[in-house]
């Protein structure tokens, strides 16, 4: 098995985890009483967009992931994916369960600065290959602006 191909699967497994992690701790999420009588945006797309969504950033991301480990094996690649995981699955409960919006906002803005990062630092050594975080990027901009109008419209 190929470095790269280890890498992937490791990575796989992981950012499915962090799926399945974030999708505990939202409880109820989407379905809850709370969020169904929210304020949302217009732009909020239907419920099954998002698991189709995430499915396909997580494939992605993991791809890129295996590709920037393979290229540049330090410790600073895994704290930065460790960040990434934490914030990632930490949104979840904030907005979901506590209905700490504001936190929420601050930290999925925090995470779309930091994926802005892995997909705009590391050009130079991916190239075109850093497309593969483009969408969780695009992604991240939507959930902040979900984010930001619940917090403004509630």
């Amino acid at each position: 098995m190929t470095p790269f191909t280890k890498n992937l699967i490791i990575f796989l497994v992981i950012n499915f985890a962090a799926l399945g992690i974030g999708g505990f701790l939202m409880g109820e999420g989407p379905s809850s009483d709370y969020y169904q009588t929210v304020n949302k945006a217009p732009w909020t797309p239907p419920g099954w967009v998002f698991g189709a969504a995430w499915t396909t950033i997580m494939i992605c991301f993991s791809i890129y992931m295996a590709y920037w480990t393979d290229s540049e094996n330090d410790n600073t690649v895994l704290a930065l994916f460790a960040v990434q995981f934490i914030l990632n699955v930490g949104w979840n409960p904030l907005f979901f369960n506590f209905h700490m919006i504001l936190p929420a906002l601050i930290v999925i803005i925090a995470l779309t600065i930091l994926v802005g990062f892995f997909l705009f630092n590391n050009w130079s050594l991916l190239g075109t290959k850093s497309l593969l975080i483009a969408p969780y990027f695009i992604w991240l901009c939507i959930a902040t602006s979900l984010n930001w109008y619940i917090l403004v419209n509630n």
